[in-house]
């Protein structure tokens, strides 16, 4: 009973981060996400920090932006928006307490990390609004209606958004019923409810909805889908354990889902409408 408990306790503390060490990032804050690969990519480190960098862009983030990072994982994006951005102090908000821990023992001067889940911001009663948020590969595990709900709660007048969730792509409309259960059952082992799943069209009515407005929808499948899987392809070796069935399984479901093409994965940048007073 003791080591399935503690079996239990061990899958939830990862349930969303990933080893690092085994993608080949040793850091002491490490990163987590599924990277974006090109020509330029040479390692894990260096494709995760494009990841950021692209979404980054997207909101032209500058060092003078009071900035939330949304489950910031194992706080490499932190590192990443002091050291390139001159950012002084990001917030952020993580939910798994590892994770936490790490950061604030090796960012002991980073005062502004709340374990807490991004989709109850407003329980965190900010002083002031955000100019920026983001959320670098998560927002994807959640209803995006609910996401932005919270988000709502903390984004500054004119303020802006990116983050990367999945979409259904034109060709998903011809997908008969056994197919989608099949997709359905396949994204649920990786935390991602399907019946969560928007089209482009549907994501740009739902942002506008909350009034966001200068909306982009970029689809990074091929550098982010099948880059993280033809990465994983060159490992050597695989690594062992739960953590590496993890990678191996992660790795298998980005090949599949870029080779049906049924889901994309898309970077979504925005900035909220200011209304002036009547």
């Amino acid at each position: 009973m003791k080591a399935l408990q503690a079996l239990r306790h061990y899958v939830a503390e990862h349930k969303y981060a990933i080893n690092a060490k085994q993608l080949g990032d040793p850091a002491e804050l490490p990163w987590s996400n599924l990277g974006y690969w090109d020509e330029s990519s040479s390692s894990y480190p260096q494709a995760c920090q494009q990841l950021a960098a692209q979404l980054a862009e997207a909101v032209k983030l500058k060092s003078t932006d009071r900035l939330l990072d949304l489950g910031c994982g194992q706080g490499a994006s932190l590192v990443f928006w002091q050291q390139h951005y001159q950012l002084q102090q990001p917030a952020a908000v993580e939910l798994q307490t590892r994770c936490v821990a790490n950061v604030q023992r090796h960012l002991p001067t980073l005062s502004s990390i709340h374990q807490h889940s991004f989709l109850k911001l407003a329980e965190l009663a900010f002083q002031h609004p955000f100019d920026v948020v983001l959320c670098i590969d998560a927002a994807y595990h959640c209803n995006i209606q609910t996401f932005l709900t919270s988000v709502s709660t903390v984004l500054a007048a004119s303020g802006r958004l990116g983050f990367h969730c999945l979409i259904w792509s034109e060709q998903a409309q011809r997908l008969s019923a056994l197919q989608k259960q099949k997709y359905r059952w396949l994204l649920k082992a990786a935390d991602i409810n399907t019946d969560h799943l928007m089209t482009t069209c549907a994501l740009q009515q739902t942002l506008q909805r909350y009034d966001l407005l200068d909306i982009e929808i970029t689809d990074l499948s091929r550098p982010v889908l099948l880059g993280f899987s033809r990465y994983f392809q060159q490992l050597v070796p695989h690594g062992k354990g739960l953590d590496a069935f993890k990678i191996r399984m992660t790795a298998q479901l980005c090949s599949q889902l870029y080779a049906d093409g049924w889901v994309q994965y898309v970077q979504v940048s925005a900035k909220k409408h200011h209304l002036a007073a009547v």
